[in-house]
């Protein structure tokens, strides 16, 4: 059995309305940047994620079981290094309709680095300062991104 590595929870920054994790993934750059970029990988630790093509611009969306569906685009690409998506958080869905209005949408960026015995992913979300509820919404995703970046850790070590 492999024993997962354990991380640090999320932070919130409510000054800069932003909510960032930094963790260890033992499993090399590679697999984990095919884990954040590819839709049939993150469908297996995240949400069922769909993608209409690839690189800047692709738009699709994620599905969370008792959730329902989010739209999603892909904003920024330096691969193997860094990807940006804007999504629809629960306010934007009800005030955008679920369309991907900027005003409304907040952005998670996965950055990867090596590190000794595998790599550092670190995840920042922004835009929060656009929510109804900045304090409250922060703290939802803070809790978000403890519980599915557990679940790639689960992932990815235990396919090593």
């Amino acid at each position: 059995m492999v024993s997962m590595t354990r991380n640090e929870a999320s932070v919130i920054d409510e000054g800069g309305f932003t909510v960032r994790r930094t963790i260890r993934i033992a499993a090399p750059l590679d697999k984990v940047w095919r884990a954040v970029t590819e839709p049939e990988h993150i469908s297996r630790w995240f949400g069922q994620t769909v993608l209409d093509g690839a690189g800047v611009g692709a738009t699709g969306s994620m599905t969370f079981e008792g959730y329902g569906t989010i739209p999603l685009r892909v904003e920024a690409i330096e691969a193997p290094r860094s990807v940006s998506y804007r999504w629809s958080n629960d306010d934007a869905v009800r005030r955008a309709g679920g369309t991907i209005d900027a005003g409304t949408t907040t952005v998670f960026t996965f950055t990867l680095d090596e590190v000794d015995g595998g790599t550092e992913l670190t995840v920042v979300e922004t835009g929060f300062d656009r929510t109804t509820d900045p304090r409250a919404n922060m703290a939802d995703h803070a809790e978000g991104w403890v519980s599915e970046l557990d679940k790639l850790v689960a992932l990815l070590e235990g396919d090593a």
